[in-house]
């Protein structure tokens, strides 16, 4: 898989189709003093997609990926050849992602810059921290599948939650009868709301 550092604003060195095997160094963030004492902002990378048809980079930012530019499949040879996306989920509303397209890789790589500027300025470290909570979830989900292990909620458990929000081992006698009432009461009530849904 090829990684190469995003360049930043530094002279374009010809579009990426022609860079492989290089590796080109990276602006560094500039940070307010007080800040750049403390910790260094990750900088924008990208990685060519070995799935794609088309020529596909993956941008990222840090160890989180922050949008993609590739080039448009199909579509009319007097339109744009490069398209961009940028955004992550979760961790951001879906109206904040922006993407485009462009004449050239640079013009798409400057746009993603510009769009992935707003995009961070309304990011926390909880929306971060929420995008790398799901990559690893998924990624122990596929680990489940691929051993045939269950995942939890395929795994048949005694465990029922009552209307008034206890959760209790419906196998244990006395505490199904504590609970039979409540359920009983929530399944009329629901019928009463059902028939006056109807009428």
């Amino acid at each position: 898989m090829s990684v190469f550092l995003w360049r930043g604003r530094l002279p374009p060195i010809g579009p990426p189709s022609n860079t492989a095997g290089t590796t080109h160094s990276a602006r560094a963030n500039c940070l307010p003093p007080s800040i750049a004492l403390q910790w260094r902002m990750p900088e924008l990378s990208r990685r060519r997609s070995t799935d794609a048809r088309e020529e596909c980079w993956h941008i990222y930012y840090g160890d989180v990926h922050a949008g993609t530019i590739a080039i448009r499949s199909g579509n009319p040879h007097d339109e744009d050849p490069w398209e961009w996306h940028c955004g992550f989920y979760p961790g951001s509303h879906p109206g904040e992602h922006q993407s485009g397209t462009a004449a050239t890789f640079d013009q798409a790589r400057s746009d993603f810059e510009a769009a992935w500027e707003v995009f961070l300025a309304n990011r926390t470290q909880a929306d971060f921290r929420a995008w790398r909570d799901q990559r690893d979830w998924t990624a122990r989900k596929y680990e489940m599948w691929t051993t045939g292990e269950k995942l939890p909620s395929q795994k048949p458990s005694s465990m029922m939650r009552c209307p008034c929000c206890e959760m209790f081992d419906s196998h244990r006698l006395e505490n199904t009868l504590i609970h039979v009432p409540h359920i009983t009461a929530e399944h009329k009530s629901r019928e009463v709301r059902r028939a006056q849904t109807v009428q």
